[in-house]
C-alpha cells in the first residue's frame, strides 16, 4: 500500500506500519514490522482482551464487585470506575464521568490475577500472546501502559479483534459497543468530549472531534492510541485494522500527522 510509505515523512526516528483484513490478509506494510517499540496505552487493549478471556473462562464476572465501592469489572473496563489518573484515589462515583485511568487498569490486572491465581502478565502471555503467536510481545510491568510489541504481532492481535477465535464475537462486539452512553470525559491529548464513547477497554470514535483517526473514519472505528506515539483502528465499515508504531512520544506531530495518514490508508482500501 502506498499509503502506508507517508510514514516515511512523520518526524520520527523509528516508523512500522501495517493494513490487515479480517481474514488475516495483510494488505500492506512498510518499516521495520518486526522492531519492538514501548505501546503505553496500545497496551490496554491487549490487557482487556486477556481479561475478556478470563470473564470467558468464568473466573471473573463483567458486573462483579472490583475497584472502588460500587464499581465494577466492567467500569474498569470502560473507564468509569471513579479511579483518578495515574494515582488509586477516587475522584467521582462509578459510572458517572469517563475518567480515564490507568490505575484503574492496574486495579483491573490485579483483579484479575487474584481471580486467576495467576500474574497478570502470565495470564496475558497464556491467554492471548502464546494461542495467537504474539512471540515478541511482552509485559513487565503496568497493564495500562508498560507492553512491547511489534507490528507484526499487533497484526495477528487485530485480525483475531476483527474475526475473534479466542473470545465468543458475541463479548468482542460487546467490547466494541458503549458502555455507559452519553458520559462526558477528557481524552488525552484531544481535550473535552461529549460523549467520550468507550466500550470494554477500546475507545470508540463516534462522532468525537478532534480525533486521532481520520476524518474518514466511520463512527462504528474503534481502537487505542499510545502517549509513546502508538496507534491501532480498527474499522468495521472498512473491512479493515491499521497498526502504527513510532518511538517518538506522542505530541503535535501526531495530531497533525495521524489524521492524514488514516484518511489516505482509508481512500486507498476503497479504491
Amino acid at each position: 500500500m502506498e499509503s502506508l510509505r507517508i510514514i516515511d515523512t512523520w518526524p520520527v526516528p523509528t516508523a512500522a506500519a501495517a493494513v490487515v483484513r479480517a481474514d488475516g490478509t495483510v494488505l500492506g506494510t512498510h518499516g521495520p514490522t518486526a522492531h519492538r517499540f514501548p505501546l503505553a496505552s496500545v497496551t490496554k487493549p491487549l490487557a482487556a482482551y486477556a481479561a475478556l478471556v478470563a470473564y470467558e473462562e468464568g473466573a471473573i464476572e463483567l458486573d462483579e464487585p472490583a475497584g472502588p465501592e460500587g464499581s465494577t469489572v466492567r467500569h474498569l473496563l470502560a473507564h468509569t470506575s471513579g479511579l483518578a489518573f495515574d494515582e488509586h484515589r477516587v475522584t467521582a462515583p462509578p459510572g458517572n464521568r469517563r475518567l480515564y485511568s490507568n490505575a484503574g487498569f492496574e486495579v483491573l490486572g490485579d483483579h484479575t490475577a487474584k481471580a486467576t491465581g495467576i500474574p497478570f502478565p502470565e495470564y496475558l502471555r497464556q491467554a492471548v500472546l502464546e494461542p495467537l503467536a504474539m512471540t515478541s510481545t511482552t509485559l513487565d510491568g503496568s497493564p495500562a501502559r508498560d507492553g512491547v510489541s511489534t507490528v507484526d504481532d499487533l497484526v495477528r492481535f487485530a485480525a483475531e479483534v476483527q474475526a475473534p477465535r479466542l473470545l465468543d464475537p458475541r463479548t468482542v462486539l460487546e467490547a466494541q459497543s458503549v458502555v455507559h452512553p452519553g458520559l462526558k470525559g477528557v481524552l488525552p491529548g484531544y481535550g473535552h468530549q461529549n460523549p467520550n464513547d468507550w466500550g470494554l477497554g477500546f475507545e470508540i470514535r463516534d462522532s468525537k472531534s478532534p480525533h486521532w483517526t481520520g476524518a474518514s473514519s466511520s463512527p462504528a472505528t474503534f481502537g487505542h492510541f499510545g502517549q509513546s506515539g502508538t496507534f491501532l483502528w480498527i474499522d468495521p465499515v472498512a473491512g479493515a485494522a491499521c497498526v502504527a508504531l513510532t518511538d517518538r512520544a506522542f505530541g503535535p506531530w501526531a495530531a497533525e500527522a495521524w489524521t492524514p495518514f488514516t484518511d489516505a490508508v482509508l481512500s486507498e482500501i476503497a479504491g
